[in-house]
C-alpha cells in the first residue's frame, strides 16, 4: 500500500467534491491511479449526526450512506482530472447489484475501494466496494452523469 500524500488529504478532498459537513463521506485518500481506481477511507465516529436516528441504542451506518461513499470516493477519482470541476456536478444514473454485507458502527474504518469499468466523457460507471477491517460492507455498480451547476 502507497503512503498518503498531502495532496489528497482533506483540504484537497474539500477542493475537488462539492459535499460539505454533514454529507461528506470521506476523510482521505490512500491510492489513486488517474482514470483508473482510487482507494479512500471515511473513520466513523458516535458523533455522526445520523446516529441519532439510526438506530438509537444500536447506531448502524444506513446503507444508502455507504452506497454515497463510495460515490463520493468515485467522485474523487473522476473529478481529479477534471479543470473546470467547480462548475460541474455528478449525478447518479444508476445503482445496480448494491448488496449490503455487514453493518458498519462507530469506530470502524470504512476502506473504499472502487475500480472505473466505463469512462465517457460525461458518463461513468464504477465496481464500488465498502470493507472494514478487510469485510466486505457493501458492494453496488455505481453509474453517473456529470452535468454542468
Amino acid at each position: 500500500m502507497s503512503e498518503p500524500t498531502p495532496k489528497w488529504d482533506i483540504e484537497w478532498i474539500l477542493s475537488v467534491l462539492p459535499h460539505r459537513y454533514p454529507l461528506l463521506l470521506v476523510d482521505r485518500v490512500l491510492e489513486m491511479e488517474s482514470g483508473r481506481r482510487i482507494v479512500a477511507i471515511k473513520n466513523v465516529t458516535i458523533n455522526e449526526p445520523f446516529f441519532v436516528g439510526h438506530f438509537p441504542g444500536r447506531p448502524v451506518v444506513p446503507g444508502v450512506l455507504l452506497i454515497e461513499g463510495m460515490a463520493q470516493a468515485g467522485g474523487l477519482l473522476l473529478f481529479s482530472d477534471v479543470p473546470d470541476r467547480s462548475r460541474k456536478l455528478m449525478y447518479f444514473a444508476a445503482i445496480e447489484q448494491a448488496k449490503f454485507r455487514r453493518p458498519v458502527v462507530p469506530g470502524d474504518q470504512i476502506r473504499y475501494e472502487i475500480e472505473v469499468l466505463r469512462l465517457r466523457s460525461t458518463y461513468c460507471k464504477l465496481a464500488a466496494k465498502a470493507l472494514v477491517d478487510g469485510q466486505l460492507a457493501a458492494e453496488a455498480v455505481l453509474s453517473s452523469a456529470m452535468v454542468d451547476r
